[in-house]
């Protein structure tokens, strides 16, 4: 196998967000852009015995081309097995449980998760460790060095792998096998949830469902799994076939980004369940028939609930939840007399709270949801853990979120996200909370009072890592929250996320619209930063 070293020249944007490294397809394209970052990745890791890498992504433009680049790099800098799905397809979730049950040195995932596809649009790539799940600050600071002085990277020059055809290839001293993309998750999936009731009550009409698939990575996979396998009517899968662009779509798992299915949920003709999934798989959107179930309450309801599916009946060993995410998981876990943990928003962040056994459930406020069969949230799981759930209990969506609120209380939860800020004037918002911190505590405005005002710090609680600058977080004394952070998902300035709280107890007040009941707090929020008013914004971008 012939290894030429190539010549390269730096970039300087090349450090990983909250989700890996993304930015638009133009430029990943540019000359050895993707190389430079790969060869970082590479050179940044331990030395190991273990060769074996799984590469897979969500079928966005540049997937294929990517994947071949991948994989010469890869075989030039020592890795002799490679595991890759069908066509360069994997799910994020369905990646990391090859690298766990193949016991991969780790992964390579394309994808920008949520964000567009296209030529014009956005591409990504984030490596997962050997736990199957994203690499840690510590690995992801590496990459970032190494990628800032890089000079040379490594490429095999062999042949194009064929993608396309499952089975095993021979290139020189490499072992390729391509597989079935939906075949291993389908089969962890079966060992999860009861199957077979599912499929008695599915088949029977008993439970009527839609699943979104958004024209993105969970097409495969939920045809196979709820039609084929449950016995859903044909059709129950909609924009089931991944394209490129995602059919010029926003494949987010919104309110706004999946309107399609949310007119549907809200008109006579409305099935008992329906669900979306994002690009690559890993978020879910929960609506019942004319309800919305927030990703907040969603943990919570998994998590009280756990115990009916089968691969969770003998109960679970804690909860965490992202910084932002509401309280109601809290609430449960409290009740259930269990630990809860509070981390940074990124799913790496439970990793290590995962690995250690201090938690079984997990979840973030931006639909996305999981749990300890694979490191990395789980849009599909998600929904079939709902459908275990309603099926054993044979009650809508409705009064099982109902009866949730009136046992533990309503979080009433929304948040504002303004989009494509400056990324001068962003930051400029985020000092100008952060010098109001130490003078809010004890002030009233109008019907609330401050109880504390920090910016979130966490110590990991296993390695004792600390991750700084997480978040602004303003509580009051009633339990409400206004939390403002910067998101590290998007590439085109800066996203400012508002998170607005407050909790409910009375159940008259429940069925209140959270922007009716957030409305002083909406107020509050826009008085600490300013946003419209140094943004020259009237709105926000999307509310969820």
């Amino acid at each position: 196998m012939q290894i030429q070293t190539v010549q390269t020249q730096a970039y300087s944007d090349q450090k990983p967000g909250t989700s890996g490294l993304r930015k638009k397809v133009k430029v990943f394209q540019k000359p050895h852009y993707l190389a430079n970052f790969v060869q970082a990745i590479f050179s940044s890791l331990e030395e190991s015995d273990n060769k074996t890498l799984v590469i897979g992504g969500d079928g966005r433009y540049f997937n294929r081309e990517a994947t071949q680049i991948i994989i010469k790099i890869a075989a030039a800098n020592g890795f002799t097995d490679f595991i890759i799905g069908q066509g360069g397809l994997l799910s994020t979730p369905a990646a990391s449980h090859l690298i766990r049950k193949y016991r991969a040195l780790g992964g390579l995932i394309l994808s920008a998760s949520h964000n567009p596809g296209g030529p014009d649009e956005d591409f990504g790539i984030k490596y997962n460790i050997s736990n199957g799940g994203p690499a840690p600050e510590n690995y992801t600071n590496a990459f970032y060095e190494f990628s800032k002085n890089i000079t040379t990277f490594q490429i095999a020059y062999i042949p194009d792998v064929n993608l396309d055809t499952v089975g095993e290839q021979t290139i020189d001293q490499l072992t390729i096998r391509i597989f079935d993309p939906v075949d291993d998750y389908a089969e962890l999936m079966a060992s999860l949830f009861d199957f077979n009731f599912l499929r008695r009550v599915i088949s029977s009409g008993k439970l009527s469902l839609r699943f979104d698939a958004m024209h993105a990575i969970t097409g495969p996979y939920a045809t196979r799994i709820l039609e084929d396998i449950l016995g859903a009517p044909a059709g129950s899968v909609i924009n089931a076939t991944p394209l490129e662009d995602f059919g010029g779509h926003h494949p987010d798992p919104n309110l706004a980004h999946a309107k399609e299915l949310a007119e549907l949920m809200f008109s006579a003709a409305a099935p008992d369940f329906a669900a979306a999934s994002d690009g690559d798989g890993d978020r879910n959107m929960i609506l019942g028939n004319n309800i919305f179930v927030t990703p907040s309450d969603s943990l919570a309801i998994l998590a009280a609930n756990a115990q009916l599916a089968p691969g969770y009946a003998d109960g679970i060993s804690g909860v965490a939840r992202s910084m932002p995410t509401s309280q109601a998981v809290d609430r449960v876990a409290k009740a259930m007399n269990l630990p809860c943990f509070e981390t940074p928003t990124g799913w790496k962040f439970f990793g290590n709270l995962l690995d250690a056994g201090k938690i079984t459930l997990c979840g973030e406020e931006s639909f996305g949801t999981g749990s300890s069969h694979v490191r990395e949230k789980d849009g599909l799981w998600a929904v079939l853990f709902w459908l275990n759930i309603l099926a054993k209990k044979a009650q809508p969506v409705s009064q099982i979120v109902t009866e949730h609120w009136k046992t533990y209380g309503r979080d009433i939860y929304c948040r504002h996200d303004y989009e494509a800020v400056d990324t001068a004037i962003a930051n400029g918002i985020m000092d100008h909370l952060r010098e109001q911190i130490e003078t809010l505590a004890g002030q009233t405005f109008g019907s609330y009072t401050v109880e504390y005002a920090d910016e979130f710090s966490y110590t990991d609680p296993v390695d004792n890592s600390i991750s700084n600058q997480q978040g602004i977080r303003i509580g009051f004394a009633d339990d409400s929250r206004i939390i403002f952070r910067l998101s590290g998902t998007g590439t085109v300035g800066a996203t400012l996320r508002i998170y607005l709280e407050k909790h409910e107890a009375d159940a008259s007040k429940h069925a209140q619209d959270p922007q009716d009941a957030l409305a002083e707090l909406i107020t509050l929020a826009e008085q600490f930063c300013e946003v419209k008013k140094r943004a020259g914004r009237t709105e926000p971008t999307v509310i969820t």
